[in-house]
């Protein structure tokens, strides 16, 4: 027994010392700043902290940011999952220059991303212009953070799901098709099971990018206190107003509501794996 447990524990060599490299990087990158957060905002009483996190401000931006990147993220997930499906099982002239326009939202910067939604959904712009008149506005309004965040987030789903539908073999889809299965019924009870802990990543990755986005959205948003202001601008607000403790206390907010979406997409991904495996 102890030779066994011995040997496993010298599978990898430099095991002990790769660990713990990697625990100091991610002390030093990570936790160490993060803990630096929650030192801060526990130096304040709770009654401060209470009302800095809890003001009708700060309440509507929380539901702005939370809402909006929900549902950025739901859009992305629905569609990503088609423009990757085409990338994946279709060949088509332009197939590698609409893959590398899928990265653009990486390669821009944050900025330039919010400038350029500006120009093209203003009343005056290329798409804003088709839109005013059926009294449908973009710009400085919750749909323009919408727009903004749904952008930013497409690649997160379209990456994440691309490696696995390459490595799903089309022989199971010609097999459900020959044992009687529709498309459908082809799609929700073979093909998307097998995709769907990478589904749920590439929803969980947009959401959370989207829940901290501050250069795309704070231009096309106009910034509007209890209208169109979200949550990151808002702490970067109270930080030119010197109000640190403010800031820190709505910045421990949003980090505690995005590790618990992370913690329960993690969760989620442990128990499809354990029951994919006890299935099969």
């Amino acid at each position: 027994m102890f030779k066994s447990l011995r040997k496993k524990r010298h599978i990898l060599p430099g095991f002990g010392l790769a660990l713990g490299y990697t625990m100091v990087y991610l002390s030093l990158i990570v936790l160490i700043p993060l803990s630096m957060l929650f030192i801060k905002t526990a130096s304040q009483n709770w009654t401060h902290f209470f009302q800095a996190v809890t003001s009708a401000r700060v309440v509507a931006s929380y539901k702005l940011s939370l809402g909006a990147s929900a549902l950025g993220a739901l859009i992305n997930a629905f569609f990503g999952l088609i423009v990757a499906w085409v990338l994946v099982r279709y060949s088509f002239p332009g197939k590698r220059l609409i893959d590398a326009m899928v990265d653009l939202p990486f390669a821009l910067p944050t900025a330039v991303a919010g400038i350029a939604l500006t120009a093209v959904y203003a009343p005056n712009g290329w798409i804003g212009h088709y839109l005013e008149p059926h009294g449908i506005h973009v710009t400085y309004t919750p749909l323009g953070v919408l727009v903004a965040l749904t952008f930013i987030g497409l690649p997160f789903v379209v990456r994440t799901l691309q490696p696995v539908l390459e490595e799903l073999d089309p022989d199971i889809e010609e097999a459900a098709a020959s044992l009687g299965a529709n498309r459908w019924q082809t799609f929700f009870k073979v093909i998307f099971p097998e995709l769907w802990p990478a589904w749920l990543t590439g929803f969980a990755l947009s959401f959370a990018r989207a829940l901290g986005e501050y250069g795309s959205v704070v231009f096309i948003s106009g910034n509007m206190p209890m209208r169109t202001e979200i949550t990151p601008f808002l702490i970067i607000t109270k930080l030119e107003q010197y109000d640190y403790a403010g800031a820190t206390a709505i910045a421990c907010v949003m980090l505690v509501a995005s590790f618990i979406l992370l913690l329960t997409i993690n969760l989620l991904q442990a128990r499809s794996a354990a029951f994919r495996g006890a299935r099969s």
